[in-house]
């Protein structure tokens, strides 16, 4: 084989070996670590409904049929309306959003009045309660004012067979930190222990382990 033949393959195969090398390494770089994004709500008295994606709103502005009507919140937190073509609303109150849109249609109407109803309630994930692990049900579950550990056992349908009940932890973001508390989900189904029962706050994330036989 010529020479210069075997030199030129050679420079290709080392230029390939480099480029797999590469993606190798491009491969196994680690993703992002996820961050759990705090609810608002410190306390189950003060809370307050915020939009997500996927709720149905109902904005009804008086007098104007024309600009009113019914709109389902974009995965990105955003709405289309027949005057604004993108309106941020995921994350907001109700009310905090009728007020935004007057201000945005007082560009276009006078005076404009604005209710916001909601429908098909989803909330934003940061409002959710998360149940993983040995619940009959897995599943994230839009939270409820004054929802209660039970509350929340009864819509993941209770425990698995397997489920190592008084070992659960229940994760919380309390000024900014994550905090874990043990909760006795055994004592509370099984026993009928009311005193097992606690408050859940929105964003609470309930851990339910496997028992060890």
């Amino acid at each position: 084989m010529d020479k210069r033949l075997t030199d030129t393959l050679k420079i290709i195969i080392v230029l390939l070996f480099a480029q797999f090398i590469s993606a190798c390494s491009s491969a196994s770089k680690p993703l992002a670590t996820a961050t759990l994004h705090p609810s608002n709500t410190a306390d189950i008295n003060s809370y307050k409904y915020l939009i997500g994606a996927g709720d149905v709103l109902n904005i009804f502005v008086w007098r104007n049929p024309e600009v009113s009507g019914s709109f389902i919140v974009r995965p990105d937190g955003m709405i289309t309306t027949s005057l604004v073509e993108d309106i941020a609303v995921s994350g907001k109150t109700p009310t905090e959003l009728a007020r935004e849109i007057e201000n945005i249609l007082s560009t276009y109407l006078r005076d404009p009045v604005v209710t916001v109803t909601v429908n098909n309630f989803v909330g934003p994930f940061s409002e959710q309660i998360r149940v993983i692990g040995e619940a009959a049900q897995p599943q994230a579950i839009s939270y409820t004012q004054h929802m209660t550990l039970l509350d929340v056992m009864i819509q993941v349908g209770g425990l698995t067979e397997f489920a190592n009940g008084n070992d659960a932890v229940l994760v919380r973001i309390e000024n900014g930190q994550q905090k874990q508390y043990e909760i006795m989900i055994d004592e509370l189904l099984k026993d009928g222990k009311i005193s097992a029962n606690v408050d859940m706050l929105p964003g609470d994330i309930i851990i339910i382990p496997e028992a060890w036989f």
